[in-house]
Protein backbone atom coordinates (compact mmCIF):
# COMPACT_ATOMS: atom_id res chain seq x y z
CA UNK A 1 0.00 0.00 0.00
CA UNK A 2 1.31 3.53 -0.87
CA UNK A 3 -1.36 5.40 -2.21
CA UNK A 4 -4.08 4.40 0.19
CA UNK A 5 -1.38 6.54 3.11
CA UNK A 6 -0.95 9.23 0.43
CA UNK A 7 -4.11 10.25 0.19
CA UNK A 8 -5.89 9.71 3.88
CA UNK A 9 -3.12 11.83 4.81
CA UNK A 10 -3.60 14.82 2.70
CA UNK A 11 -7.32 14.94 2.98
CA UNK A 12 -7.23 14.51 7.04
CA UNK A 13 -4.14 17.57 7.22
CA UNK A 14 -6.82 19.42 4.72
CA UNK A 15 -9.52 18.35 7.20
CA UNK A 16 -8.55 19.42 10.23
CA UNK A 17 -5.68 22.16 9.70
CA UNK A 18 -7.96 24.02 7.00
CA UNK A 19 -4.69 25.99 6.45
CA UNK A 20 -4.18 27.00 2.75
CA UNK A 21 -0.75 27.41 3.05
CA UNK A 22 0.54 24.11 4.58
CA UNK A 23 2.91 22.29 2.60
CA UNK A 24 2.23 19.32 1.20
CA UNK A 25 5.47 18.05 0.44
CA UNK A 26 7.13 16.45 3.45
CA UNK A 27 3.35 15.32 5.03
CA UNK A 28 3.34 13.06 1.79
CA UNK A 29 6.83 11.84 2.79
CA UNK A 30 5.97 11.35 6.08
CA UNK A 31 2.93 9.46 5.06
CA UNK A 32 4.88 6.53 3.49
CA UNK A 33 7.94 6.69 5.26
CA UNK A 34 7.03 3.32 7.59
CA UNK A 35 6.87 1.44 4.38
CA UNK A 36 10.54 1.64 4.79
CA UNK A 37 10.63 -1.15 7.40
CA UNK A 38 9.44 -3.90 4.61
CA UNK A 39 13.00 -3.85 3.69
CA UNK A 40 13.59 -5.23 7.26
CA UNK A 41 11.58 -7.62 7.01
CA UNK A 42 7.94 -6.16 9.00
CA UNK A 43 6.94 -3.92 11.20
CA UNK A 44 10.19 -2.10 13.11
CA UNK A 45 11.01 1.23 14.67
CA UNK A 46 9.34 3.31 12.08
CA UNK A 47 6.21 1.98 13.19
CA UNK A 48 6.68 2.48 16.62
CA UNK A 49 4.82 5.88 18.06
CA UNK A 50 8.70 6.37 19.89
CA UNK A 51 10.20 7.11 16.43
CA UNK A 52 7.57 9.70 15.45
CA UNK A 53 7.71 11.47 18.65
CA UNK A 54 11.56 11.90 18.73
CA UNK A 55 10.77 13.01 14.95
CA UNK A 56 9.16 15.75 15.96
CA UNK A 57 10.76 16.42 18.85
CA UNK A 58 14.14 17.15 17.21
CA UNK A 59 12.25 18.94 14.73
CA UNK A 60 11.06 21.18 17.54
CA UNK A 61 14.27 21.12 18.91
CA UNK A 62 16.35 22.15 15.87
CA UNK A 63 14.20 24.74 14.30
CA UNK A 64 12.91 27.16 17.16
CA UNK A 65 12.54 30.36 16.58
CA UNK A 66 12.33 30.27 12.90
CA UNK A 67 8.87 29.59 12.10
CA UNK A 68 8.85 29.36 8.05
CA UNK A 69 10.86 26.35 8.40
CA UNK A 70 9.40 24.88 11.19
CA UNK A 71 6.16 25.12 9.72
CA UNK A 72 7.49 23.41 6.58
CA UNK A 73 9.49 20.58 8.40
CA UNK A 74 6.71 20.15 10.70
CA UNK A 75 4.69 17.79 7.52
CA UNK A 76 6.91 14.72 7.88
CA UNK A 77 6.08 14.10 11.69
CA UNK A 78 2.69 14.76 10.71
CA UNK A 79 2.88 12.20 8.17
CA UNK A 80 4.52 9.84 10.31
CA UNK A 81 1.59 10.03 12.77
CA UNK A 82 -0.96 9.74 10.39
CA UNK A 83 0.46 6.38 8.91
CA UNK A 84 0.42 4.82 11.80
CA UNK A 85 -3.07 5.67 12.64
CA UNK A 86 -4.17 4.91 9.11
CA UNK A 87 -2.19 1.49 9.38
CA UNK A 88 -3.30 0.93 12.77
CA UNK A 89 -0.11 0.31 14.06
CA UNK A 90 -1.41 0.19 17.73
CA UNK A 91 -3.20 -3.07 17.19
CA UNK A 92 0.56 -4.43 17.39
CA UNK A 93 1.45 -3.90 21.40
CA UNK A 94 5.02 -4.84 20.96
CA UNK A 95 6.25 -2.63 18.01
CA UNK A 96 4.07 0.37 18.66
CA UNK A 97 5.07 0.56 22.26
CA UNK A 98 8.79 -0.01 21.15
CA UNK A 99 11.60 -0.06 22.84
CA UNK A 100 9.42 0.33 25.92
CA UNK A 101 7.82 -3.65 25.53
CA UNK A 102 11.46 -4.87 24.50
CA UNK A 103 13.76 -4.12 22.23
CA UNK A 104 13.74 -6.99 19.65
CA UNK A 105 10.65 -6.85 16.65
CA UNK A 106 10.77 -10.90 16.38
CA UNK A 107 8.62 -12.05 13.60
CA UNK A 108 6.54 -9.30 13.78
CA UNK A 109 4.62 -9.11 10.13
CA UNK A 110 4.28 -6.15 8.23
CA UNK A 111 1.50 -4.57 8.20
CA UNK A 112 0.50 -4.26 4.69
CA UNK A 113 0.60 -7.83 4.23
CA UNK A 114 -1.00 -8.86 7.07
CA UNK A 115 -4.03 -7.48 6.20
CA UNK A 116 -4.41 -9.90 2.44
CA UNK A 117 -6.89 -8.82 0.23
CA UNK A 118 -7.81 -5.87 2.35
CA UNK A 119 -5.26 -4.29 1.64
CA UNK A 120 -5.74 -4.52 -2.21
CA UNK A 121 -9.01 -2.76 -1.28
CA UNK A 122 -7.75 0.15 0.73
CA UNK A 123 -5.16 0.64 -1.59
CA UNK A 124 -7.75 1.15 -4.61
CA UNK A 125 -9.81 3.49 -2.04
CA UNK A 126 -6.47 5.24 -2.01
CA UNK A 127 -5.85 5.42 -5.22
CA UNK A 128 -9.31 7.12 -6.05
CA UNK A 129 -8.36 9.07 -2.94
CA UNK A 130 -4.95 10.67 -4.58
CA UNK A 131 -6.91 10.64 -8.52
CA UNK A 132 -9.38 13.06 -6.81
CA UNK A 133 -6.84 15.27 -5.04
CA UNK A 134 -4.72 15.34 -8.64
CA UNK A 135 -7.70 16.07 -10.22
CA UNK A 136 -9.33 19.11 -8.40
CA UNK A 137 -6.14 20.76 -8.17
CA UNK A 138 -5.17 20.48 -11.77
CA UNK A 139 -1.93 18.90 -11.13
CA UNK A 140 -2.40 17.39 -14.98
CA UNK A 141 -0.99 21.04 -15.66
CA UNK A 142 2.57 21.62 -15.71
CA UNK A 143 2.34 25.24 -13.95
CA UNK A 144 0.39 23.60 -10.45
CA UNK A 145 2.46 20.58 -11.12
CA UNK A 146 5.34 23.21 -10.37
CA UNK A 147 3.69 25.17 -8.07
CA UNK A 148 3.34 22.08 -5.69
CA UNK A 149 7.03 21.17 -6.52
CA UNK A 150 8.04 24.61 -5.23
CA UNK A 151 5.86 25.36 -1.89
CA UNK A 152 3.76 22.39 -1.42
CA UNK A 153 0.55 23.79 -1.68
CA UNK A 154 -2.60 22.57 -2.89
CA UNK A 155 -5.92 25.02 -3.40
CA UNK A 156 -8.62 22.20 -3.99
CA UNK A 157 -7.83 20.11 -0.38
CA UNK A 158 -11.30 20.19 2.20
CA UNK A 159 -10.87 22.87 4.18
CA UNK A 160 -7.81 25.15 2.29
Amino acid sequence: MFFWFIGTAVLAVGYVFRDPRFDYRLLVVGSVLPLVDGLFGGARALHSITVSIVVLAVMMLATSGRKPIRKMLLGLPIGMFLHLVFDGAWNNTDVFWWPFTGLSFGDDPWPITDRGVMSVLLELVGLGLCAWIWRNNKLGAPESRRRFMKDGLLSAVPGS
